[in-house]
C-alpha cells in the first residue's frame, strides 16, 4: 500500500461531531468570540490507526529557547516522512500552555501537511455567542455540507453514526436489548435509503 492509494481517506472530512471550536479573539466582555474550527490530536490518531494501523509513527523533540513550550514533530505515514512544529498556547494565544499541548499540535500540524483536517483551512470564521464559564460557544456553528463526510449528508445520518460510535462503549451486555438495539439501527438505516433503493427489480 502508498500513501496515494489512502490520500482520498486521509482528507476525509471528520464527523461533524469531532470538530471543535476554538476562540481566536473576544468582543470586550467575552461574550461573542470570533471561532476557529479544529480537531484534537486524538482524532488524528484515530484516522491513521483505521486506515494504516501499523504504518505510521510519530516522533517528536523539544525545542529549546523558545518562549512558549514548542515541539518539532516528524510523521511517516506509509514511508513518507514530513515535518513541521507545534506551540503551546492559552486560550489567549500568549503562551501558558504545556509541553503536551506543543506536541498534539504539531502531530496535527504534521498530519495537515498529508491532507489530514486540511480542509477545516476552508471555513470562514465566524463570530459567535461565547459562554464563558464554559468555555465554549453557548451553540456550536453548523458546518456546511461540503464540510461534512458523506454518511452527513443524509438526513439523520449524522445522529445515526453518534450513535453508533456510543454504542461501542455503552453496547449492553443482556443479549434481549442488544436485539432490541439492533432492530432500530437496522429500522434507522433503512430510513436513509431513497426509496426503492435496495429492492430487487
Amino acid at each position: 500500500m502508498k500513501l496515494s492509494d489512502v490520500q482520498r481517506r486521509l482528507q476525509a472530512p471528520f464527523p461533524a461531531h469531532q470538530v471543535n471550536w476554538k476562540p481566536q479573539a473576544f468582543t470586550q466582555g467575552r461574550q461573542r468570540a470570533l471561532l476557529l474550527a479544529h480537531i484534537d490530536a486524538r482524532a488524528v490518531q484515530d484516522r491513521l490507526d483505521a486506515i494504516c494501523p501499523d504504518d505510521w509513527r510519530f516522533e517528536m523533540e523539544p525545542v529549546a529557547g523558545t518562549a512558549a513550550p514548542t515541539i518539532k514533530g516528524r510523521l511517516t505515514i506509509l514511508g513518507v516522512t514530513r515535518e513541521d512544529i507545534g506551540e503551546a498556547q492559552s486560550e489567549t494565544g500568549m503562551g501558558g500552555g504545556t509541553f503536551k499541548a506543543a506536541a498534539s499540535d504539531a502531530l496535527k500540524r504534521c498530519a495537515v501537511q498529508f491532507g489530514v483536517g486540511r480542509y477545516l483551512y476552508d471555513l470562514p470564521k465566524l463570530w459567535a455567542d461565547w459562554d464563558d464559564e464554559k468555555r465554549a460557544p453557548v451553540s456550536a456553528p453548523e458546518l456546511p455540507q461540503w464540510a461534512r463526510p458523506d454518511h452527513e449528508r443524509s438526513p439523520g445520518g449524522a445522529h445515526l453514526v453518534q450513535a453508533i460510535e456510543q454504542l461501542r462503549y455503552e453496547l449492553p451486555e443482556d443479549l434481549e436489548l442488544q436485539r432490541e438495539v439492533y432492530k432500530h439501527l437496522k429500522a434507522a438505516l433503512h430510513s436513509l435509503q431513497p426509496a426503492g433503493a435496495g429492492r430487487a427489480a
